[in-house]
């Protein structure tokens, strides 16, 4: 389970069509693996640690970021409130707003680390497109297109669907930016902070349709020596 499952609780039973790898005999193409079995089962490992970098990115330095950042805020709102006249002293103003600014900062570079899990999760998947074209000017179309890779899905079908993952995160990076952008602003109201904080770790755009609740159970059936 991931961390960003986690989050949420237990996990339900996934509606993948795929749950248990079929005790049949293995074709003579999945006897002894080729180097495209091999590149194709790397890349989408590589695609898991990205989206599992991903979690890791979101719910625990950023969250962690943006707690910071709303409880500094509260902290200064808080102790203005205890002055008499609400005049602020620099004593007690200048380390929240260092604390704060500093807070801001980590988000940033957490958005800046999603962009650059985009980028390679985008170039991983060019790759299994370079794979496929090397595949069937090696054996053909038919063995690309027809011949189960593993188990019952074609390398062509890997290719031709793993892009699908490439939308919940788009979708993801675009909710982080906007949450950050308005999580920023020194003006925003608690109430609306802890919504946001809310929204931060309830990530819905992966909730459905991330890695874990498309794709890991559905590689762990279909590709051997998946976790190897």
């Amino acid at each position: 389970m991931s961390r960003l499952a986690s989050f949420r609780g237990p996990s339900t039973p996934s509606s993948s069509p795929v749950q248990h790898k079929p005790q049949t005999p293995a074709s003579p193409s999945r006897q002894t693996e080729s180097t495209f079995h091999r590149k194709i089962r790397t890349c989408l490992q590589e695609l898991r640690f990205i989206c599992e970098t991903w979690d890791d990115l979101i719910l625990m330095d950023g969250l962690k970021s943006a707690k910071s950042l709303v409880d500094a805020r509260t902290d200064l709102d808080n102790a203005l409130a205890l002055i008499p006249d609400r005049v602020p002293r620099t004593h007690l103003v200048g380390p929240k707003i260092a604390i704060m600014e500093k807070r801001i900062v980590e988000l940033n570079t957490v958005i800046y680390k999603l962009e650059r899990q985009f980028r390679k999760m985008n170039s991983v998947i060019d790759n299994m497109e370079s794979i496929l074209s090397e595949a069937e000017k090696a054996k053909g179309w038919k063995w690309v297109a027809d011949e189960p890779l593993w188990v019952t899905w074609s390398l062509d079908k890997f290719v031709t669907r793993i892009p699908d993952v490439i939308l919940p995160y788009h979708r993801s990076l675009a909710f982080c930016k906007d949450l950050t952008n308005k999580l920023c602003k020194h003006s925003l109201p608690f109430d609306d902070s802890r919504m946001i904080i809310s929204q931060w770790m309830g990530q819905p755009w992966l909730e459905d349709a991330g890695w874990d609740a498309q794709w890991e159970e559905l590689c762990a059936a279909e590709v051997e020596r998946w976790d190897k």
